[in-house]
């Protein structure tokens, strides 16, 4: 079953009241929020409390939870917002910028076949990633990262599907830039 077709049929029983399909819910999306919740926060405790406060409301709001058209979104809309509010709050400031969040990517290699890369790579990857411009960063996190379509991260950031497209062709020129390797073969003398 597709994970679109999981979430849809969540949305149902969350909306008549199914606890377990609200459990199943929030395992399906917590570290992917708590990752974005702490990019914005840089703070655990904090990034949890985000997280509660949005799966709370969204219990609280159940019986509305299917008229939702993309639930993947609402919720990343909803964990953006309310990291963005807390820091406001936190700061005392009315406006904090994308630009100016630090982005710390999740481990890279989540299976056994791209674990084989080498502990070098992986660091030229991860200092690689932490040159791109901030706006670039997160965009290749919610795409490459989380698997959020173009679309969806158009709409989690409040941009353009073009200009999506436009910061990845960004992101991966200049991340095939700095990963370039070189190699000279020298030839056997026999």
């Amino acid at each position: 079953m597709k994970n679109t077709e999981t979430i849809a049929i969540l949305q149902g029983r969350i909306a008549i009241n199914d606890q377990s399909a609200y459990k199943e819910l929030f395992t399906l999306f917590y570290s992917r929020l708590f990752r974005l919740a702490f990019i914005i926060t840089r703070s655990r405790e904090l990034s949890e409390e985000i997280i509660s406060d949005v799966f709370i409301g969204l219990w609280r709001q159940r019986e509305r939870v299917k008229n939702i058209r993309n639930l993947t979104v609402y919720l990343y809309v909803a964990v953006k917002n309310t990291s963005l509010n807390y820091l406001s709050k936190l700061t005392k400031t009315d406006f904090v910028s994308i630009d100016d969040l630090e982005f710390e990517p999740a481990e890279p290699f989540s299976n056994p076949e791209e674990a084989l890369v080498t502990r070098e790579m992986n660091n030229r990857i991860h200092k690689a990633i932490q040159q791109l411009p901030p706006r670039c960063k997160m965009i290749f996190k919610l795409v490459k990262e989380d698997g959020l379509s173009y679309k969806e991260a158009a709409e989690v950031m409040h941009l353009s599907v073009g200009t999506i497209d436009n910061q990845l062709v960004v992101a991966l020129k200049k991340l095939a830039a700095m990963l370039y390797y070189s190699y000279s073969v020298k030839e056997k003398k026999f």
